[in-house]
């Protein structure tokens, strides 16, 4: 008798994390062992040769984004990048030239949401823009939320749950026209979508390594230098990072969030292929299941890889944990732990029925097409299991 091969599990959530590349941590073991030096020690060649592959590394990470390697600063994660930049650069503003309004969008990431929370407690103004029920902010509403004395504004390049890319462009625009500080939180769309900082007029931009198949507790703020965006750092300590974040450098770390933002550029117009064909095939086949299926946001401008998805007569979260081999997301996966409806879909206007039966699917690199096929089963499988199971109770 033949046995059959046990299948693998089918990891469907590469916006809560992405997998290490091969490569990256082929680059990274080196200075985990023999190159251990501390990058800001330069009496030895350790600390030379430590130094060396840091700055290696920041131009690689520049490059991606069209950036000078001098405008990279390196922090422990997009997290800390956007408290860094909000705080940093409203602080800095408000000291220096009086500034107390701040501009945001109801949709972006817990973080920075409650790092505008923090400013008002400072004594800031804010200002929380609602998103159309497309998932993108109207250009209208942020013309007319700018005033004399607003120090900045922060909309993300694409959102952490449905996957909607913002007119990023068009904001800095306004921004500029003004002598607005504007920051984006890039976490989600830098090595998914092309990212030029000057094509799209950001001040500031945070990165985060493990969105891109890089190690986790490593991430970069680009701070541009002409015209200079200026902030305040968030904690005092021995100057390294240009003064505006102290610590040493993780050198492993640093080094594979450049190995993997180099791949990330070399491959970024076929990875979207693929996980846009990827996408496009789960929705097709669950659709083929369930014609009621509802999809979150506009499908254009979207990142290629994101699919978010409601049922009404379902809750996601019990689909979520009952699917054995099929790894998907309720939403940010900062919020996996509470049941309560997202608010990212609650800014666009969905009925609760369907944002307690919505989930995220967000293939990836090493997604396949045969994945897709048995996972896109095992999710219509699971929800007509539940869709019975609550006709039954």
């Amino acid at each position: 008798m033949q046995l059959m091969a046990p299948q693998h599990p089918i990891y469907l959530d590469c916006q809560a994390t992405t997998p290490l590349d091969p490569e990256v941590l082929d680059a990274m073991l080196p200075y985990f062992r023999e190159q251990f030096g501390n990058p800001h020690v330069d009496a030895h060649v350790f600390g030379r040769e430590a130094a060396a592959a840091v700055e290696i590394a920041r131009s690689e990470v520049a490059q991606l984004i069209n950036a000078d390697p001098r405008e990279i600063i390196f922090t422990s994660g997009a997290t800390e990048s956007n408290n860094l930049a909000i705080k940093g650069a409203a602080r800095y503003r408000r000291d220096r030239h009086g500034l107390d309004h701040v501009v945001t969008v109801a949709t972006e990431h817990k973080c920075v949401l409650e790092s505008i929370a923090r400013l008002e407690h400072e004594g800031f103004r804010a200002t929380v823009l609602p998103v159309e029920p497309s998932g993108l902010v109207d250009l209208e509403r942020v013309e007319a939320a700018l005033e004399e004395s607003t120090a900045l504004v922060t909309v993300m390049a694409a959102n952490n749950e449905i996957g909607t890319v913002q007119p990023l462009s068009e904001v800095g625009k306004l921004c500029r026209e003004r002598n607005v500080v504007l920051h984006t939180d890039a976490a989600q769309a830098v090595g998914k979508i092309p990212f030029d900082v000057h094509a799209l007029n950001v001040d500031l931009a945070s990165l985060s390594a493990h969105k891109l198949y890089g190690p986790k507790g490593i991430g970069a703020l680009y701070v541009r230098r002409r015209p200079r965006a200026r902030i305040e750092p968030l904690f005092d300590g021995g100057g390294q990072e240009r003064t505006l974040r102290s610590g040493t450098v993780p050198v492993p770390l640093v080094v594979g969030f450049g190995a993997a933002t180099g791949i990330a550029r070399r491959r970024l117009r076929k990875e979207a292929e693929h996980t846009k064909m990827l996408r496009d095939r789960m929705l097709t086949r669950l659709r083929v299941r369930h014609s009621d299926i509802v999809v979150h946001g506009a499908m254009k401008p979207r990142l290629p890889g994101n699919l978010s998805v409601g049922y009404a007569g379902l809750l996601a979260h019990r689909l979520v944990r009952e699917l054995a081999d099929v790894a998907l997301s309720t939403g940010s996966a900062c919020s996996d732990t509470s049941v309560e409806n997202s608010y990212v879909l609650r800014a666009l206007g969905v009925s609760e029925s369907i944002a307690s039966g919505s989930f995220r699917i967000s293939p990836g690199r090493f997604t396949t097409e045969s994945d897709i096929d048995r996972a896109a089963a095992a999710i219509a499988d699971g929800v007509d299991a539940l869709r019975a199971s609550s006709t039954q109770d």
